[in-house]
């Protein structure tokens, strides 16, 4: 496996998304966002009418997932099939199935092996919640980017905003906050800090601000 794997995992909002496609595309570093895998799949259940609790048909589509993931500078796109469907994948609505789906063993034994086909050379920025605790325990560099839930909230109302979406900022705190409460609480792979992660606080930080704090463990680790 490539030993250039630098992984983020945290909660949703906490900046993963935008820390990570800076330094895939500063590093030239191939890009996973494990987060929009479980992602489509709810979409899918959605577009195809399949119910969240059909184990069977959800774990069919993990099996089968035609996706790529894409730097367009200002964030990451992702392919389905060749067709961008990022923007589909960014509802509350979708967003909040994803975490309901995440947590059933057989869709993410299905993913498992699809996400560690990303890890190629040069090098791999994994974000999600469980890339340092289950899919790379072995990378050599571990993130995990945090936030207080009311500054994730008021940055997903401004991007959701700026998308267009009419929503309402109590509503995205509410599903934070339900959605905090089964990523950390589920029996499957937790959302917690691996052992050996670097912890960052990015309430008061800029995105320059993580970056550099990321590269600069990153350097004592690994040659970048």
């Amino acid at each position: 496996m490539v030993q250039n794997i630098i992984t983020i995992d945290g909660p949703s909002g906490s900046g993963k998304g935008t820390v990570c496609q800076l330094l895939a595309t500063k590093l030239g570093w191939h890009l996973l966002d494990s987060g929009a895998l479980y992602r489509i799949i709810a979409y899918l259940a959605f577009e195809k009418n399949i119910s969240l609790e059909d184990i069977d048909t959800l774990t069919d589509l993990a099996l089968h997932l035609d996706v790529r993931f894409i730097s367009n500078g200002s964030g990451v796109d992702a392919l389905f099939n060749g067709v961008n469907i990022s923007d589909k994948l960014r509802t509350e609505k979708v967003a909040s199935a994803a975490s309901q789906i995440a947590i059933l063993q057989p869709v993410r034994d299905a993913l498992l092996a699809r996400q560690k086909e990303f890890a190629k050379s040069p090098g791999l920025i994994a974000d999600g919640r469980d890339m340092g605790t289950v899919v790379f325990p072995d990378a050599p560099v571990k993130i995990f980017l945090d936030a207080t839930a009311k500054e994730r909230a008021q940055r997903r109302f401004k991007q959701l905003q700026v998308k267009g979406f009419d929503v309402k900022i109590a509503n995205i705190l509410s599903e934070i906050k339900a959605r905090d409460h089964r990523d950390r609480h589920r029996t499957v792979a937790p959302l917690v800090p691996a052992t050996n992660a670097l912890v960052i606080d990015s309430t008061a930080l800029s995105i320059g601000e993580v970056v550099n704090q990321v590269l600069d463990f990153a350097r004592l680790k690994i040659e970048v």
